[in-house]
């Protein structure tokens, strides 16, 4: 027989509510601190924002749009922005993959090299890549493409990095090789579908690099979106105020769309798990 006392007098009673007092839930304080850093930080991003907006007004917007130029630019921003991603994806991820199965050893030497760009300032880059491109990729947007693929190395090199750690990668290409895909074929119908999650963030950060990038442009003489904005800040003040906010919402709006879509594409495959065999039902058919 077990005995359970309760209350003062080592009776089986209702337990005293004064002994409750003072008790908070265990998640309280936390979600309160959340909370707390969600609003500080809110204030602080959106306060300036707020006040550029007051001062550009709504009607700037429209004289922003109307400027000569604004089109042009703004589609050549994102028109190298694809070209960025793609070219950048293109040999970013052949390279991780080769190098996590065939040359493990050379990792720490590959990161070595992909954080390069982050040390070597961006004006030496395109002076030097001017003084010894040929002239035929200097009269082109393609010159920035590939500036810009350089940039975005170390970011699209890491974001792949941590994919590919992720999965078993070996067991895969084995698996693939088995039941005979190419290389060609299982890089692009097994490992591209299982490491979308990680193309994910290599995606964003390359085109918010490109659509935010001014030094390089400049100096190759390209009028991309951020020029364009220095340029016309020089006439009025509210317009190159509005001008920078629309291109930030621009900004916004696009990685929006590739995360929404990016998001929504992982979770029709599974979110990104990796499924080696598919067995379908048989039918069993009497004699």
């Amino acid at each position: 027989m077990v005995a359970v006392a309760r209350g003062g007098s080592g009776g089986i009673g209702p337990p005293r509510r004064g002994g409750f007092r003072g008790v908070v839930p265990p998640g309280r304080y936390s979600t309160t601190w959340r909370w707390a850093v969600l609003l500080v930080t809110a204030v602080y991003f959106l306060l300036p924002l707020w006040a550029a907006l007051r001062f550009a007004g709504i009607g700037a917007f429209g004289s922003v749009i109307s400027e000569s130029g604004f089109t042009s630019s703004l589609a050549l921003s994102v028109r190298l922005a694809a070209i960025t991603t793609l070219v950048t994806i293109a040999l970013m991820l052949p390279t991780a993959v080769y190098v996590h199965l065939r040359l493990p050893k050379l990792r720490r030497l590959l990161e070595g090299i992909t954080i390069l760009p982050l040390v070597i300032p961006p004006v030496v880059l395109i002076v030097g890549v001017l003084a010894i491109a040929p002239g035929f990729i200097k009269s082109t947007p393609l010159l920035l493409a590939l500036e810009y693929v350089i940039l975005a190395m170390p970011f699209a090199y890491r974001a792949i990095d941590a994919g590919l750690r992720a999965l078993d990668l070996k067991t895969i290409v084995e698996a693939a090789g088995s039941l005979g895909a190419g290389w060609g074929s299982t890089l692009w119908r097994v490992l591209l579908p299982n490491l979308r999650t990680a193309l994910l963030p290599a995606t964003v950060l390359t085109v918010a690099l490109v659509l935010g990038e001014f030094t390089m442009a400049s100096l190759a003489l390209y009028q991309t979106f951020p020029v364009w904005i220095y340029v016309n800040s020089q006439t009025s003040g509210q317009v190159s105020v509005a001008a920078s906010l629309l291109a930030l919402f621009v900004t916004w709006i696009v990685l929006l769309a590739i995360t929404v879509l990016g998001s929504r594409q992982s979770r029709k495959t599974g979110g990104g798990e990796v499924t080696l065999f598919t067995v379908a039902p048989t039918e069993t058919r009497g004699d």
